[in-house]
């Protein structure tokens, strides 16, 4: 897809994030980056005052989802959606839980809610992929930097590399980051969340006379792989339990996904947009090479 000159670029085909933020195993690993960006105080309270998440959980997971996909494969749609969620930030505004002012948009919060991003990829990775050797995780914090000058925010206000993000990343665990309000509803395994309400009716209509049974063992499961996927220096510093025990049950489950996904057909294992942008690349390719055997 053509890119406008004066937007930023995304991350290129080929890429760690071309290959692991489209595919369905992302999925796990998004409630636990969530949950790191609503542990900063001014982030969570945003959350808590402005978003629509406790009303409409399903509605705003599928269109915070798709932002997500157009940042890496959505082309100048991205660069697109990022000018969109800017507009859309500038509004959210209030005091904290500390009676501290925030913005939406202070460089400091906007940058630490995309930052998040890469320790909890980095971390989650290591059970649902591979380990990232040391030449992967630099180009996946360098794709990521990319994904950030999408979304508007400026080089000065990002760790440039590695070496530089983990003295920051450990700082803000220490000085900044606390078990908030929305933190300990994520992990929460008895909060009210509503039936379902995408997909075809009949599934609407069983999933809702089900639901009570259903919601207490899914909301077990999903504490269970936020706090799991959680990098463990950030669930020590939201002072969150996790055992032994519960470690080898995370490394049990993670081996069967990483077993069973990349046996799935291509429809299965990737989402709509990355799925639409893998092929979207090969016909790109196919038709290069044409033109180059011609």
């Amino acid at each position: 897809m053509k890119i406008s000159g004066q937007d930023p670029v995304p991350p290129p085909p080929g890429g760690v994030l071309w290959t692991v933020a489209g595919d369905v195993r992302a999925l796990l690993m998004l409630p636990a980056a969530l949950t790191l960006q609503v542990a900063r105080p001014a982030v969570g309270a945003g959350v808590d005052q402005h978003s629509i998440f406790r009303t409409d959980p399903w509605g705003r997971g599928e269109r915070s989802l798709r932002s997500v996909q157009l940042w890496v494969y959505g082309g100048e749609t991205g660069a697109e959606e990022g000018r969109r969620l800017r507009q859309l930030h500038k509004s959210i505004q209030g005091t904290d839980a500390h009676g501290r002012p925030y913005h939406a948009l202070d460089p400091a919060h906007y940058s630490w809610v995309h930052a998040t991003g890469f320790p909890c990829y980095q971390h989650a990775l290591r059970y649902l992929f591979r380990p990232l050797t040391e030449a992967q995780e630099r180009q996946l914090y360098a794709e990521w930097l990319q994904v950030g000058r999408i979304l508007g925010i400026n080089d000065r206000d990002m760790p440039q590399t590695v070496e530089e993000f983990w003295p920051y990343f450990r700082k803000m665990l220490a000085d900044e980051v606390e078990a908030t309000v929305v933190v300990r509803e994520l992990i929460a395994t008895d909060s009210p969340v509503p039936a379902p309400d995408r997909g075809p009716l009949p599934v609407r209509l069983a999933l809702r006379a089900l639901w009570p049974l259903l919601l207490p063992p899914l909301a077990r499961f999903r504490a269970f792989l936020t706090v799991g996927y959680l990098p463990p220096d950030a669930r020590e510093a939201l002072g969150l339990e996790w055992s032994d025990a519960q470690e080898r049950r995370l490394r049990r489950f993670s081996r069967v996904v990483r077993t069973l996904v990349p046996l799935l057909p291509e429809r299965l294992r990737y989402l709509p947009l990355a799925r639409e942008a893998r092929a979207r690349h090969r016909n790109e390719v196919a038709g290069s090479n044409r033109e180059r055997s011609q």
